[in-house]
C-alpha cells in the first residue's frame, strides 16, 4: 500500500507540488486574522477563581490597570524647586493619557487642615517653581508625616518620587487600547527627560506589563525563529552534504509553520507570549520528519539505487516510524488543553497542527519536489556508517553494566525532584534588556512596585465603614500587614479618619486616632468627600453604599509562593481576629502567584492521558506488549 502510495506521488508530482502549494497558500491566508492580545487576563480561564475575585473587586472600585512614573532626581532629593515643578508638570498632564481616570502625586495630595471652624482641602502645593526654601522643607515635612504618600509616591529617604495614572479602558478595541495609552505615556517620559534633563524618569505598571509581552515576544518571533531556522538548515546542509535536500526541508518547514499558523487565523486564536513561541517549536519537531526521508533517501542513492526507487523506499520504511512519531507528538502538544490557561491551549493546539501538516507535507510535497529536482547521486561514504555499527556493537556486547550503570543514574537524578519549586515572578519573565523589567526592578528597589494584594471588607450595612467598631478592627488588620516584612506599604481609609479626626480638632496630634462615634465618623467622611475635586474622590477606597471599603497591601519584589504564604497568614489572622469581615485577597499578584500550581496540577493529569495513549499506540502499532511497555518505563 506504501509503495503503491510512492509510485503515485512519484507519478503525479507535478500535481501534488501544484495542489500541496495551493493547499497552504489557501490555509495559510488565514493568518490575516492573527492579532495579538494584550490583555493579561488572557492567562487565565473564565472559571480561575482568582480571575473572578479580581474582576468581582474591579466591579466594586475602580480599576487597578495603572502606569506609575517614578521621577528620580539626580541630585537624590525630590524636595527643590526644579523637580517638585517636574512632578507638578507630570502631574497636569497626564490627566491627557488616554483613558486616564485618576492621577495620583505628591504635587495633588489633598492635604487637609483645620482653619479655625473650618476644614480646608487643597493640593499640597501649587507653582513650585516659586516655592520658597522654607516652604518646600514645610511640604517635605507633611509629606513624610502622611502614611498615604510615603513608600507609595515618595520615598523615606525623599531621593524619588511618583506619579500614577490609574486607566480604565473602555474594551471597545482591547488590541490597540493598550498600545495608545503605552505610546502616550513614553511621549510624556521623554518630554519629562527633555525640559527636566536632570532627573531619570521610569515606568511601571499593570497597563505597561501585557505591553512589554507583545515587544518581547514580537522581538523573539523575530530574531529567535529565524536564528533557529539558520542553524537547522546549516546541520541539515552539513549531514544531507547536498543543496537540494536542504532547500526541500526548507519548504516543508516554512509551510508547516505556515499552514499552523493560518489555521490559528481562521480558528480566531490570538497570539499571547506562549503561543507565539509556535513558530520555533514547529520549526524544530517539523524538521525531524523532512530529514527522516531524506536521511534514507540518500543512504539508498549512496548504495547504488536510482532516485525513484529510494524515493519510494525511503517512504516504504519511513511511513510508520514517522507517522508515529507526529501522531504521538501531537498527542502530547494536545495534551496542553488541560492546562488551566488558554494560551497554553492555544499553544498545543498550534504546534499539534504545524506537526500534522509537516507529516503530511514530508509524505506528499517533499518526495514530489525531490522526484522533480536534480539531485547529485553521493558517493559511497562508509565510515560513518562503520562508527555506528561499533558503538551498536559496543553497547550490545556491555548491555548489562550500560543498563545499571544508566538506571543508577536516573535514580539519583530523580532523587532532586523534591527540590523543584512552583514559583512565578511576573517581573521576571522577562530578560534584563528589558526596559520593562529594568524600570520595575529599579521602582521595586526604591519606591514600590505593581505586587499588590486587595482586600474588599464588607460591613454588611449601607454606611456601615463609619462605625468606630469596623474601623478598629480594619485598622489592627493594615498594622498587622504593616509589620510584616515583605510589605512596603499599606493604604487604608483609617489612615484618612484619623487626619480628618485630628483636623476637626484643632489640628491637634493627641487626636490624631480613629473616631469614636460613628455619626461623627460619617460626618467627617462626607464633609471631606464633598470637598475632593474631581477625579480625586475616594470611589477606589470605599463602595458606593458605604458598607465596605478596600485595603491595599504593597509588596516588594516576591515569589508566587512568598505571595501565596503571605495571604495565608493575613487569612489566618482575619479568621481569629475578625471572621466576620473576612475575605479573600485578590489581585493580578495573586492571579499570576497561582497560575503556576493550578496549572501543575491540571497538566498532570494531562501529562498522565498522553503518557498512557501515547504507550497504547506504541504497543498496538508495534504489535507488542513487551516494546510497548519499554517505551512506557523510558518515558517515565
Amino acid at each position: 500500500m506504501t509503495e503503491s502510495f510512492a509510485k503515485n506521488i512519484i507519478r503525479w508530482r507535478w500535481a501534488v507540488i501544484l495542489l500541496s502549494l495551493l493547499a497552504v497558500f489557501a490555509v495559510a491566508s488565514g493568518g490575516r486574522f492573527l492579532g495579538f492580545t494584550n490583555d493579561y487576563r488572557a492567562f487565565f480561564s473564565e472559571e480561575n477563581p482568582q480571575l473572578l475575585a479580581f474582576e468581582k473587586l474591579e466591579k466594586t472600585y475602580t480599576k487597578d490597570d495603572n502606569v506609575l512614573f517614578v521621577l528620580a532626581p539626580k541630585d537624590g532629593n525630590v524636595f527643590t524647586n526644579e523637580t517638585l515643578a517636574a512632578i507638578e508638570k507630570l502631574t497636569t498632564v497626564a490627566w491627557q493619557v488616554p483613558y486616564s481616570t485618576r492621577v495620583d502625586s505628591i504635587s495633588n495630595f489633598q492635604h487637609t487642615y483645620a482653619q479655625g471652624d473650618d476644614l480646608v482641602v487643597q493640593d499640597l502645593y501649587q507653582n513650585a517653581s516659586a516655592l520658597s526654601h522654607s516652604t518646600i522643607q514645610q511640604l517635605r515635612k507633611i509629606a513624610l508625616a502622611e502614611p498615604l504618600l510615603v513608600n507609595r509616591l515618595v520615598s523615606p529617604q525623599t531621593h524619588v518620587a511618583g506619579v500614577n495614572v490609574t486607566v480604565q479602558f473602555p474594551g471597545i478595541s482591547p488590541d490597540t487600547e493598550n498600545p495608545q495609552v503605552v505610546a502616550y505615556a513614553n511621549q510624556l517620559a521623554e518630554q519629562i527627560r527633555a525640559d527636566f534633563p536632570q532627573i531619570d524618569v521610569y515606568m511601571t505598571g499593570l497597563v505597561l506589563l501585557p505591553n512589554a509581552f507583545f515587544a518581547a515576544s514580537q522581538h523573539d518571533m523575530q530574531t529567535l525563529t529565524p536564528l533557529a531556522l539558520v542553524v537547522i538548515l546549516a546541520g541539515i546542509g552539513l549531514l544531507l552534504r547536498g543543496w537540494t535536500g536542504t532547500f526541500s526541508a526548507l519548504w516543508v518547514i516554512l509551510f508547516s509553520i505556515m499552514t499552523a499558523m493560518g489555521f490559528a487565523g481562521w480558528l480566531g486564536i490570538k497570539l499571547t507570549p506562549p503561543s507565539s513561541a509556535a513558530p520555533t517549536i514547529i520549526l524544530t519537531l517539523g524538521v525531524a520528519n523532512a530529514v527522516h526521508i531524506l536521511v534514507t533517501l540518500l543512504h539508498g542513492m549512496r548504495f547504488g539505487s536510482n532516485k525513484r526507487d529510494a524515493i519510494i523506499e525511503s517512504l516504504r520504511v519511513n511511513m510508520q516510524p514517522v507517522f508515529l512519531t507526529s501522531f504521538t507528538t501531537m498527542i502530547g502538544f494536545l495534551s496542553l488543553n488541560f492546562s488551566d490557561a488558554p494560551p497554553f491551549h492555544d499553544l498545543g493546539n498550534i504546534v499539534a497542527m504545524g506537526v500534522g501538516a509537516s507529516f503530511l507535507l514530508a509524505i506528499t510535497f517533499l518526495p514530489a519536489l525531490m522526484a522533480v529536482l536534480p539531485v547529485r547521486n553521493p558517493k559511497l561514504k562508509t565510515e560513518a556508517s562503520d562508527a555506528m555499527d561499533r558503538f551498536a556493537g559496543f553497547v550490545i556486547r556491555h548491555r548489562n553494566p550500560l543498563l545499571w550503570s544508566i538506571v543508577l543514574v536516573v535514580v539519583v537524578l530523580v532523587s532532586f525532584l523534591p527540590r523543584n519549586a512552583l514559583n512565578e515572578n511576573m517581573v521576571q519573565y522577562f530578560d534584563k534588556s528589558i526596559t520593562f523589567r529594568t524600570d520595575t526592578d529599579f521602582i521595586s528597589n526604591n519606591l514600590g512596585g505593581i505586587y499588590t494584594i486587595n482586600y474588599s471588607l464588607n460591613t454588611k450595612e449601607t454606611g456601615g465603614v463609619s462605625n468606630p467598631a469596623f474601623l478598629e478592627k480594619f485598622e489592627a488588620f493594615a498594622n498587622w500587614y504593616r509589620q510584616q516584612p515583605e510589605v512596603i506599604h499599606v493604604n487604608s481609609i483609617t489612615d484618612t479618619f484619623k487626619r480628618l479626626n485630628k483636623n476637626m480638632h484643632g489640628d491637634d496630634a493627641a487626636y490624631y486616632r480613629l473616631p469614636q462615634e460613628r455619626n461623627l465618623a460619617a460626618q467627617y467622611l462626607l464633609l471631606y468627600e464633598m470637598s475632593l475635586p474631581y477625579g480625586l474622590d475616594l470611589n477606589n477606597q470605599i463602595n458606593v453604599n458605604k458598607s465596605a471599603t478596600r485595603l491595599t497591601v504593597t509588596m516588594g519584589t516576591l515569589r508566587s509562593n512568598e505571595v501565596i504564604a503571605l495571604e495565608e497568614r493575613a487569612q489566618a489572622w482575619l479568621h481569629a481576629h475578625a471572621p466576620e469581615i473576612r475575605t479573600d485577597g485578590s489581585s493580578t499578584t495573586v492571579m499570576f502567584s497561582h497560575i503556576a500550581e493550578v496549572n501543575i496540577k491540571s497538566m498532570v493529569l494531562g501529562t498522565s492521558v498522553a503518557l498512557v495513549l501515547i504507550s497504547f499506540i506504541l504497543i498496538v502499532a508495534l504489535r507488542s506488549l513487551r516494546i510497548g511497555g519499554i517505551s512506557l518505563v523510558s518515558n517515565l
